[in-house]
């Protein structure tokens, strides 16, 4: 069954991912590392996972649990990469997809600004969130957990 697995820690269109879960009664599991507060929805089938403190133990459990039915939500590029190993479909919260095609790059244009960043040339960092970003999330949401459900149903 597919299951929406959220990096929840800074994830900021939380309250969108609960619309899409409760309209389409699909399991959600907000995973943390407990550094930020974060309450489960009312939602039946959510759950929250959270994790021992560290760097990187929220991402290592959604990569070790994510399966090729699965949506993760994330702006975590290599998480991202580690959940499309696992066969899951992956968007950012600003409603970007990964796929094979195009993380090679993404991880790739990380690392450029990782170096950047290390010789002080730095350009600043993502702009904020704005509506149109929410809507864009919504929408892309709604396009890849429905493409999962279409191939779990051609699947089974």
């Amino acid at each position: 069954m597919t299951t929406i697995l959220v990096d929840a820690d800074a994830c900021p269109v939380r309250e969108e991912i609960y619309r899409v879960a409760a309209r389409l009664d699909l399991p959600l599991v907000l995973v943390t590392n407990g550094a930020r507060p974060v309450r489960p929805p009312p939602l039946p089938k959510a759950r929250l996972v959270i994790v021992a403190e560290g760097a990187d133990k929220a991402d290592d459990w959604i990569a070790e649990n994510a399966t090729a039915a699965d949506v993760c939500v994330t702006a975590d590029i290599p998480l991202a990469a580690r959940c499309l190993e696992k066969g899951a479909r992956v968007i950012t919260h600003k409603g970007h997809e990964f796929t094979a095609a195009n993380i090679g790059s993404a991880l790739a244009g990380r690392e450029l600004s990782r170096h950047l960043r290390e010789i002080g040339a730095n350009a600043g960092g993502p702009a904020p969130m704005a509506q149109a970003d929410r809507s864009r999330f919504l929408s892309a949401l709604d396009r890849v957990v429905m493409a999962a459900l279409r191939d779990q149903v051609g699947k089974g």
